[in-house]
């Protein structure tokens, strides 16, 4: 289940051993001396082959990242959507930078809580997959994410890329078979050890009693990579992102690696083991391998040279942090023995609340993605939630503060720039600009802000801080729209000699010139809205000037260029909240001291 969201708990799918509760009895075990020295370096070679400094030239130009695939139990919500907006707005940025842009997202759609929840709605498992899958593309189409693969793990493509992995880490010695018996929670679908659970084995999360289950299935010999694991993190900073998540995953690896199941004889909505067609893959074992599938046609190999040739390695997978320990660690353990090079960076973000608190049903403050879109627009949605939320780190919504935030810089800033900027030109110069904006000075002020902040924006897009790219280019904004008033060109039309009229022009060239590198900038968070900068700034769709990263240089508007007749870029917030506040159970919750 490769998916991320606000609990961690529901996401939770792991069938690793870790305590006194889950004890492995294991059977025909066969234990290979597979610690030798020059096994060690050849595993190792293969954990950094994929870092930047060992990607061959032919991929310099290409980037592919990717979103969790999202599980299907229930229709998408807003910590899905929040990981989804933040991929598409890098894949954006570096399709600006005419990089060859492969953006996959997908489905998880195997495993018991799908099973379950089929059942709950009367339906077969399929059926409730295809119908939760049409929930999300839809969703993604109202949110403007130009995804270029949408991977579901029910595809018949996908079954065989996963059997084929099974069998070359099979070859490997990497699969064992072993009992277990634990303690299991249905609604998290894991494994408890005794710390975990409250008394009488309940679940915290789920209020239920967890189940004790005895089974006979596959494992993976993930404690075989322990020490190469370890060496990746270590020696790869940038290979877990932020930091401080880094130091999470590398005190979970210095604990010690331990397998885990890769099959369930209980789960029948699943693919069949190639080893024995009485079980099912695991979910993640499944899941994780959709990165591959999404790159191969079908009947192609799943080869390294098939997979590099499509863009293999991930430059970045994008995750919520409540999966990382199966991405930073399962991941390159699986990739390791598959023979695999290794992505170059796994980001992991937050978790979002509302209103100060953990969202529930039960609390009657869950945030729905789809009506916040209906009644705001894609792009007030996507700036706040990538401009106020330090990527990284958890992030707050209050609807009060989302409007207060919208509109001061998307229609007081940079809409009320344009507009009325647009509206003295059509006024004073015909809707026709003056000169050539690479005529000003270079040490115009404004020249010299936007410079500055071009370089530091692309800085910020390139590390995933998006928070940091949407005030650079914001920041490009207010230092425009400050320089007006301080100009007052308004005043030199009016009451200025023919110099000072000339001398405001100007001033609406610089300013103009300054939006039209803002909203370059932006484009990636605000893609309608820098298009209605565009358009009314007289570019069309294909002028490099727009939408490409080379048009954050000074120089785009020219001498001559005409304007349409001036139109809101975007319009005031101003109607009805949509959101529901938290109810007298999210009140209470509050008021018990953490």
């Amino acid at each position: 289940m490769v998916c991320c969201g606000v609990n961690p708990a529901l996401t939770a799918h792991s069938c690793f051993f870790t305590g006194r509760s889950a004890r492995l009895r294991l059977r025909h075990i066969f234990r290979p001396l597979l610690r030798s020295e020059q096994f060690s370096r050849r595993l190792f070679r293969t954990a950094c082959s994929s870092q930047p400094e060992s990607r061959s030239s032919d991929s310099s130009n290409k980037f592919f990242l990717t979103t969790p695939l999202y599980y299907v139990n229930a229709a998408p919500h807003m910590g899905s959507a929040y990981t989804t907006i933040a991929a598409d707005a890098i894949a954006r940025y570096h399709r600006l930078r005419q990089k060859q842009v492969t953006f996959v997202t997908g489905t998880d759609e195997h495993g018991e809580k799908i099973a379950e929840s089929a059942r709950a709605k009367g339906v077969e498992p399929q059926q409730h997959c295809d119908g939760i899958v049409d929930s999300f593309k839809a969703l993604w189409e109202q949110l403007d994410i130009q995804y270029d693969v949408f991977i579901r793990t029910t595809e018949e493509k996908h079954q065989a890329v996963v059997n084929e992995i099974l069998q070359r880490v099979d070859q490997q010695g990497d699969i064992y078979r072993a009992n277990y018996e634990g303690w299991y929670c249905v609604g998290c679908e894991q494994y408890k050890d005794d710390g975990e659970m409250e008394a009488n084995h309940v679940c915290p999360l789920h209020k239920a009693p967890c189940v004790q289950r005895k089974e006979d299935n596959f494992f993976f010999r993930l404690s075989r990579y322990q020490q190469q694991i370890q060496d990746l993190i270590e020696k790869n900073p940038s290979f877990v992102q932020p930091a401080s998540r880094r130091n999470e995953v590398l005190g979970w690896v210095r604990d010690g690696l331990r397998d885990f199941s890769i099959s369930r004889a209980a789960v029948a909505w699943g693919f069949p083991m190639p080893q024995d067609s009485a079980q099912t893959v695991y979910v993640w074992f499944d899941a994780l391998l959709g990165y591959a599938s999404a790159l191969l046609p079908p009947g192609e190999a799943a080869s390294s040279e098939n997979l590099q040739k499509r863009g293999w390695p991930a430059n970045v997978h994008l995750v919520g942090k409540d999966i990382l320990r199966f991405h930073a660690v399962y991941w390159p353990g699986m990739l390791m023995s598959a023979g695999l090079p290794l992505p170059e960076k796994i980001f992991a973000h937050g978790f979002l609340t509302k209103d100060g608190m953990k969202m529930g049903k039960s609390l009657g403050n869950i945030l729905e993605p789809g009506p916040l879109v209906a009644a705001y627009g894609h792009d007030a949605v996507r700036f706040f939630f990538l401009k106020e939320v330090i990527f990284g780190q958890d992030g707050d919504f209050q609807e009060e503060r989302f409007r207060n935030i919208v509109n001061a810089y998307l229609a007081n800033t940079l809409g009320n720039l344009v507009n009325r900027c647009l509206g003295l030109l059509k006024k004073n110069c015909d809707s026709t600009f003056p000169a050539d904006a690479a005529s000003l000075d270079a040490s115009h002020p404004l020249r010299l802000a936007a410079a500055a902040e071009v370089a530091k924006v692309a800085a910020a897009y390139e590390a995933c801080a998006l928070h940091e790219a949407a005030d650079g280019a914001m920041a490009v904004a207010v230092r425009a729209n400050k320089f007006v008033d301080e100009s007052a060109p308004w005043t030199s039309f009016k009451k200025g000699s023919q110099e000072d009229k000339e001398t405001a022009a100007q001033v609406l060239l610089a300013a103009l010139e300054a939006a039209r590198i803002a909203s370059v900038m932006l484009s990636p968070i605000t893609p309608a809205t820098s298009g209605r900068i565009s358009a009314q700034l007289g570019f069309s769709d294909e002028d490099p000037a727009c939408n490409t990263w080379e048009g954050t240089a000074w120089g785009g508007i020219r001498k001559g260029q005409q304007v349409p007749a001036p139109q809101p870029v975007f319009a005031r917030i101003e109607c009805d909240f949509v959101t529901a506040p938290a109810g007298k159970a999210a009140a209470k919750q509050a008021a018990v001291p953490a």
